[in-house]
């Protein structure tokens, strides 16, 4: 397949070269400009002033309190902080943005969403995982279908859009993407039977540039992979949860997907039901279809892929490769060449067990090399049915089994980092069993904004733990792993220095080596730190800020505060609460 480019230059922020704009790709400095710190969402730092060596030394510079936004038991706080020029932003789960000073903390600005609080189709927690930043203007994606463009230096509203509705299941929840001219975002509503869909807009007025659906419509690729005796595949799912990434040489843009709807009950959608559970490159000017890779076919376990990818260039068998890479809820690693969607380390096709009422897939793609949570139940749970070992992929029908990784097991959300230097992915999971059931349904639609799962999930009340782990990107094999009483539910930041910060719903930040995960330094925020965190450097100076908001999924205590850290952190500031506008 034919691609076109476009010549990548590393640069913080789009700038003029021959006339054209080009985005950053190299890792940031002096900010933070994306959700993924870069538009490879790598989330990696290559500032070495903090380091292995000093980072015992890391202290609170300040404290802000984001006014007691997203407090209430309903909300989590999952957005990375974005930074430029001296000014952070920062997102509440219940929309709301803050403007904060780096030097001191104090709240330059606030935009107040206002939520229609009767909104009744957010699946997983009221929750924003943060802004996207670009041409003078601070753009966020609401739980009510809004994207919405604040004027970065006041918050003033600029332009407003309904993207699409929340009567009809729609939410957004991940930061909005600026590329190029164009704000991009996905939308997420699977579980109330959308039809997923990733919409770019012009940044300078809020209209309509492309809409690539992931579930594909009568004459388009892949639509033959849904059933035609039926139209579910108008609500076939395939949510976006969170922000693509950009490869401007190639022009393409990257995200992966969510499950099919409905989720549980594959007897209604006959097919492999593309583009659900895989990863996916467009054109990023105009949406078009460039090349898929299905991780789960016609996944009836709530399989899917929510975790953002990663792009990196590494050599394999020396020569250089441009890789992509998404861990997930399989608790597998699949990295792909970004040029066309061809496995890098070897994915193999294998037969799977069967249950012909779920019209299951015959086969599935099974990575070389490891998983990073178990993927079979070791020893059957009190109360609870388990066949095959509970293994991955075990099928089901009407009767509830227990399996791993469960719906809530493997890669969610969270993102990884990824560090150059070494070519480790640093992955944050949990291990849970999982309890399946599917109801016998017919293919009738069910009305708009309402649940669409097609059976019932559940959990084994008890051995949720946590997982984080460091696997090769050459060999797609662990480095490191380790368990935690916790599930892992922040997601990382790497840098050169060395070091890997992720956060616990306890309320610690932590820092470990990179090497081997050995915790280096840790400090109590007071509330669950399930953000991942933001690196940059300010007058010289490199600090480290993360949002404790707490989690609902993950049963943190909340917060409303954005702490910020460095070597020679001052405790004056600290705690000061931050004035309404």
């Amino acid at each position: 397949m034919k691609l076109k480019g476009a010549l990548a230059v590393s640069c913080l922020l789009c700038v003029a070269l021959s006339g054209q704009g080009r985005e950053l790709v190299a890792p940031p400095t002096t900010g933070w400009p994306t959700n993924g710190g870069d538009l490879y969402n790598r989330r990696y730092s290559p500032l070495t002033q903090i380091t292995r060596d000093n980072v015992s030394g890391l202290k609170a510079a300040w404290r802000a309190r984001l006014n007691g936004s997203g407090l209430a038991a309903k909300y989590s706080g999952e957005a990375t902080p974005i930074v430029a020029d001296g000014v952070m932003y920062v997102v509440t789960g219940a929309d709301d943005v803050f403007a904060l000073s780096v030097d001191t903390g104090a709240t330059l600005w606030t935009y107040t969403a206002n939520l229609d609080q009767t909104i009744d189709v957010v699946c997983c927690g009221w929750t924003s995982r943060g802004v996207g930043l670009g041409d003078g203007r601070v753009y966020v994606g609401q739980l009510d279908g809004k994207l919405v463009a604040l004027d970065q230096r006041t918050g003033t509203p600029v332009w407003s859009v309904q993207a699409e509705r929340w009567e009809e299941g729609f939410s957004i929840t991940s930061a909005p993407l600026y590329y190029d001219g164009l704000v991009i975002t996905g939308f997420a509503g699977a579980e109330y039977g959308i039809r997923g869909r990733v919409k770019a807009y012009h940044a300078k007025d809020g209209s309509l540039a492309w809409t690539f659906y992931t579930v594909p419509g009568p004459g388009e690729f892949g639509h033959d992979t849904w059933p035609r005796t039926n139209t579910v595949w108008q609500k076939g799912g395939a949510s976006v949860w969170q922000t693509p990434a950009v490869d401007p040489e190639l022009g393409l843009l990257y995200f992966s997907t969510g499950n099919p709807g409905p989720d549980f009950n594959g007897a209604v959608r006959a097919g492999d039901n593309l583009f659900s559970a895989s990863m996916v490159a467009v054109d990023a000017k105009t949406g078009k279809y460039r090349w898929h890779f299905q991780q789960v076919h016609h996944d009836i376990w709530d399989y899917d892929a929510p975790s953002p990818v990663v792009l990196f260039d590494i050599e394999l068998n020396g020569r250089p490769r441009k890789a992509i890479a998404q861990p997930g809820k399989t608790g597998w690693v699949y990295i792909l060449d970004r040029t066309n969607g061809r496995p890098l380390i070897g994915i193999e096709e294998r037969p799977v067990p069967q249950e012909p009422r779920q019209l299951t897939a015959r086969t599935q793609p099974y990575p070389v090399g490891d998983a990073f949570v178990p993927q079979a139940v070791a020893i059957p749970p009190e109360g609870f049915r388990v066949v095959n070992h509970g293994r991955i992929f075990t099928p089901f029908w009407t009767e509830p089994i227990a399996a791993k990784p469960g719906q809530g097991g493997g890669a969610n959300w969270p993102p990884s980092s990824y560090d150059p230097g070494s070519g480790f992915l640093y992955v944050c999971a949990a291990d849970r069993a999982g309890v399946f059931r599917a109801d016998d349904i017919g293919p009738e639609l069910p009305p708009e904004g309402e649940r669409y799962l097609g059976g019932a999930f559940g959990t084994v009340p008890f051995g949720v733990t946590g997982i984080f782990a460091a696997l090769d990107m050459r060999t797609n094999k662990l480095v490191w792993q380790q368990q935690w009483p916790d599930r892992c539910y922040s997601g990382s930041t790497a840098t050169a220095g060395g070091l890997v910060f992720v956060g616990r719903s306890d309320g610690r930040f932590t820092a470990l080596d990179s090497r081997n995960g050995r915790m280096l330094w840790e400090f109590q925020t007071g509330a669950g730190v399930n953000a991942p965190a933001s690196v940059f450097e300010h007058r010289g100076q490199q600090y480290v800020a993360v949002y404790s908001g707490g989690n609902l999924f993950a049963g943190s205590p909340r917060g409303d505060s954005v702490w910020l850290f460095s070597l020679n952190g001052t405790l004056g500031p600290v705690d000061r609460a931050v004035p309404t506008n």
